[in-house]
This record gives structure tokens, C-alpha cells and sequence, in this order.
């Protein structure tokens, strides 16, 4: 099969399995901010899930990534597989052992001293995400997308079922128990104490179900732990994990920090409606993690090919075209997408072109980031997320103090800008490839001046003309990739 197709294909399997599920758990965020219309409920929502964002990185210290080097490299993929999934149960479970210990301290440390059940289920819900990771990877290394799809969508699924039923079913219940003073079934099932943290439950839950639909992937091998072979995944990882930690500061990092650099009276609902206007720009990120979930073990497979350089360019071509339509498609739209988020949330709308500008960015150094692995130069990977990193917090620290989430949202623009810049350059010089820079800029810029001029009328008419006009340019973005890139994508497969 032609490789680009079978990148779309895996990419649109994968989509099915992150995207879908991505989208249907988005839609729970209207029924956070429409339920819970005081802005702090939703902060704590965002700083919970900033937390696991950002220890699921330590707890899978680059292993995935180590699996899909080595499983390639070597015959006995069993020893592998069988080596990493030791690993990462070890340590998941001396997770949960300590975690569960100190659960108390960590919640007086987050300032959610009345929360410790949250705190619980959070460290649950990150050591089982570990230790579903290497099966995961598995699926993906094997091609069995079908699968991967399969269980992620099921675990979406439980979760978005559980968070309807507590918080819309139970909470209503819960609520008119209280004005007419009795009680129900489903009103008794509500504590109101909990809150939003019905959907930390709602998780963990799924994430046991996902964990027995997986149970092949734990059994019908040898478990073997091969202490040499770990020294050497130890040793590739180890960089990517201060790649993925100083990745998860440029992400998640604004949401953790953000209430403690604002005054305590503001800061929490601040970092509520930044926490819902970020989730707005869920077309670029899901799009992104999608194709991440597709691109990396078919760069690795088609290493060995004669023409990758050549296919890892038409890659990114089409990456870039795609991310600067969907830029396109969610801020020309942006009338009827706020509504996504209730009204005490839309102040911060400011933010979402930059974010998404900013996800564009990240999508593009995710495509250029795999010179380093292929290459095995990981500690560039490390040098250039730091630097990002650092630029993150200096940004934060300087500058949310007055600009609140605004600053946020610039530091993610320009962590992430800078990244790609360096990444570019870098790779030039240890994995060269001739990316078609002319058509980068050609379909961004359009998309951006499209953008830019909507700007100019905004305002001025009725939001449904105004709308209206928006996607104009819309379709004359689609008529100028049919004119211009259509044909050479038929030539290409």
C-alpha cells in the first residue's frame, strides 16, 4: 500500500479512537459550565487534570517511545514488550503505594484540603493510565488499530455515561429532593461536597473497564525482565522524559501555577475560564494527538524506505495545510462556538486564536521532532523542550500577575513558536529534509490574512451575516488547495 495512504488511513483510525472520543468528552464541558456556572467548580477541574497531564509523564519516563525503538530493532519483540510492561507496573504500583500515604499532606500542599477523595482518584486514575500505556503501544506497534480503537471509544464512553448520570440525572434529582424536601434514589446518589469531582470518578471507573477489555494484552506471554535490555531502553527514555516533562510545563503548567500567581479571591475562577475557553480550540488538538498517535510508529517503520525523507516532507506539507484550515474553520465559526462554554466563561475568547496558533505550532515540531528520535539524538529533543520550558515559566511568572490567563496563552504561543524554530534548524543539520517551505507559508499566511481581515467587520453586522461571510473565505481556503495542491496530492499516491 502507498505509504501517505496508509498514514491517512491508520491516521483516520487512530482519529476515530482520539479524535471521537476526544470530541464527546469535550462535550461534557458545556455541561460543566452550563451545571456549574460558578467558575471556580471548572478551575478545579482544570488544575486536577493539569496534574495528571503532567504526572502521566513521570510515570511513563519515556517508555512508549523506547518500545516502538527497540521492538523494531531487535527479533524477540516478546522480551520487549514483556521488559517495559514490568517496568512500568513496578512502578505504578510503588505510585499508588506512596500516593495513597501521603494523600493527605498532597492535598493540603494543592490547597484542596477538603478533597482528599479527589486527590485519591487522581493517583489512580494516573497509575492506571501508566499501565495501560505499554499495551497501548503494543496495539499500535502491531498495527492493531481496530483495537486501539475499540477500547479507547469504550473507555470515553463509560466516562461520559458516569459524568451525565452524576452530574446532569443526580444532581437534578439531588435538587429538587432539596426544594421539595424529600428524598430519591438518584438524589441520594448526589453529594453535592463532591461536585465536579463526580468526574474524576467517572474516570478511574472507565479506566478499570479499559484496563479488563486489555487483559489479552497481560496475558499469553512469557513475563521476562531483561535487566540489560532495560539499562538500554532506560537510557533512550531518560532524555525523552525530560522532553516530556518540560513538554508537559509548556502545556499544563499555566493551569497548575495560574491560581497561585493570581490573588486567592480571583484565582481559581480565573483558571476556570481559562480552563473552558482552552477547550475550545479542541479541533487543532485533537487533530494533532491523532496524528501523533499515527505518525510516529510509521516514521519509524518507513525509516529503512529509500524516499522517507521525501515522504516526511509531503507529510508535513499536508499537516501544515490541515492545521492552518482547522485554524481557519473554529475562529471563522467562532459566533455559535462559544456557546460551547456558558456565559460566565466567555470573557477569556480573547485567548483562543493564540492557543490555537500556539497547538499549530507544537503540531508542526511534533512532525519535525522525529529527526531526533530517528536519529537517536534525544538530548536535542531535551535541549530544545527546555528551552521552551523556560520560556514558559518566564513568561508566566513576569507576567500573569497583570495579564492573568492572557500571559498564559501568549507563553504557550511563544514557547511553542520558538520550538519549532530551533527544531527546524537543528534537524537541518543532523536529518535534513527539503520541506516545501513556499507552500507552508503560502496556506498559513491565507489562512491568517482571511483571519485578519474578518477582524476588520466584526461587529458591524448581524452575527448570522457575519458568519456567514466567515465561511466565504472558508470555502475559497478549500478552492485553493483543490487548485493548487489537489493534483499533487493524486500524484503522490
Amino acid at each position: 500500500m502507498n505509504p501517505l495512504k496508509k498514514l491517512a488511513g491508520q491516521t483516520a483510525i487512530y482519529g476515530l479512537s482520539t479524535i471521537l472520543p476526544r470530541f464527546l468528552n469535550y462535550l461534557l464541558v458545556p455541561l460543566f459550565t452550563y451545571k456549574f456556572t460558578e467558575t471556580s467548580q471548572f478551575g478545579i477541574n482544570t488544575e486536577i487534570y493539569a496534574y495528571i497531564s503532567f504526572l502521566n509523564i513521570i510515570l511513563t519516563y519515556g517508555m512508549e517511545t523506547a518500545f516502538f525503538n527497540f521492538v523494531n530493532k531487535t527479533e524477540n519483540k516478546s522480551l520487549v514488550y514483556s521488559t517495559t510492561l514490568i517496568s512500568l507496573l513496578i512502578s505504578s504500583g510503588s505510585f499508588i503505594v506512596v500516593g495513597l500515604i501521603f494523600s493527605i499532606p498532597l492535598a493540603n500542599l494543592i490547597n484542596f484540603p477538603d478533597h482528599v477523595n479527589f486527590i485519591v482518584w487522581m493517583i489512580l486514575i494516573i497509575a492506571s493510565d501508566a499501565i495501560m500505556a505499554v499495551p497501548f503501544a503494543r496495539l499500535r506497534a502491531e498495527n492493531r488499530s481496530i483495537k486501539f480503537a475499540f477500547v479507547k471509544i469504550i473507555n470515553i464512553s463509560v466516562n461520559i455515561f458516569l459524568t451525565v448520570f452524576f452530574i446532569h440525572f443526580c444532581k437534578n434529582a439531588h435538587e429538587e429532593d432539596v426544594l421539595n424536601n424529600t428524598i430519591s434514589f438518584l438524589g441520594s446518589l448526589y453529594k453535592p461536597e463532591i461536585g465536579i469531582g463526580y468526574a474524576f470518578l467517572a474516570n478511574l471507573i472507565a479506566n478499570f473497564i479499559s484496563m479488563f477489555f486489555l487483559y489479552k494484552e497481560f496475558i499469553g506471554f512469557r513475563y521476562q525482565f531483561d535487566k540489560g535490555l532495560w539499562k538500554q531502553m532506560m537510557i533512550y527514555a531518560l532524555p525523552l522524559l525530560i522532553v516530556g516533562l518540560a513538554g508537559m510545563v509548556n502545556e499544563t503548567f499555566d493551569r497548575i501555577i495560574l491560581k497561585q500567581l493570581l490573588p486567592k479571591d480571583i484565582g481559581q475562577s480565573e483558571l476556570g475560564v481559562y480552563g473552558a475557553c482552552y477547550k475550545i480550540s479542541i479541533l487543532m488538538t485533537m487533530f494533532i494527538q491523532s496524528f501523533k498517535f499515527a505518525a510516529e510508529p510509521f516514521f519509524f517503520s518507513n525509516i529503512k524506505n529509500e524516499d522517507s525523507k521525501r515522504m516526511n516532507a509531503l507529510v508535513m506539507k499536508y499537516f501544515v495545510i490541515g492545521c492552518s484550515f482547522l485554524f481557519l474553520v473554529t475562529m471563522m465559526n467562532l459566533n455559535w462556538i462559544q456557546y460551547f462554554i456558558s456565559e460566565p466563561y466567555r470573557k477569556g475568547l480573547n485567548v483562543v486564536p493564540i492557543l490555537l496558533l500556539a497547538n499549530l505550532f507544537l503540531g508542526i515540531y511534533y512532525n519535525l521532532s522525529i529527526w531526533y528520535k530517528l536519529t537517536a539524538q534525544t538530548k536535542f529533543g531535551a535541549y530544545i523542550t527546555i528551552i521552551g520550558a523556560v520560556i514558559t515559566l518566564v513568561i508566566n511568572f513576569a507576567f500573569v500577575p497583570n495579564y492573568s490567563y492572557t500571559a498564559s496563552a501568549w507563553a504557550t504561543f511563544f514557547s511553542y513558536g520558538i520550538m519549532m524554530v530551533l527544531s527546524y534548524f537543528i534537524g537541518k543539520k543532523y536529518y535534513p529534509v527539503k520541506y516545501n517551505l513556499r507552500n507552508f507559508v503560502f496556506f498559513f499566511g491565507i489562512a491568517l490574512l482571511f483571519y485578519f481581515v474578518t477582524l476588520s467587520y466584526k461587529g458591524r453586522f448581524s452575527k448570522t451575516l457575519e458568519t456567514t461571510l466567515n465561511n466565504i473565505f472558508v470555502l475559497v481556503y478549500c478552492w485553493l488547495f483543490y487548485k493548487f495542491e489537489f493534483p499533487n496530492l493524486k500524484k503522490a499516491n
